[in-house]
């Protein structure tokens, strides 16, 4: 399965309250962050999803207050995500 691209309405798109020049990345830190705390999606995982280093992603929950889930599975997935990225 290739890469998928999200088709949202003009008129959505333009009622947002964010600048048109940051739409996009703000869109992909939301899905990310929504994805993470569903643990539908890892921190690693979601950092890549948003284009931010693993840091800048727990910096941004730490900034939302989201609560962090880390156990087993979450960790191997991570692992898994590290050993391709090399």
């Amino acid at each position: 399965m290739g890469a998928r691209t999200l088709k949202i309405p003009e008129e959505i798109v333009n009622a947002l309250r964010i600048p048109p020049d940051d739409v996009e990345g703000e869109l992909y830190k939301e899905l990310a962050i929504a994805l993470y705390q569903r643990g539908m999606l890892s921190s690693g995982y979601a950092s890549a999803l948003c284009g931010l280093t693993r840091l800048q992603f727990e910096d941004l929950l730490g900034k939302r207050k989201v609560l962090r889930h880390y156990g087993d599975a979450e960790l191997e997935e991570d692992l898994k995500y590290a050993r391709r990225s090399q």
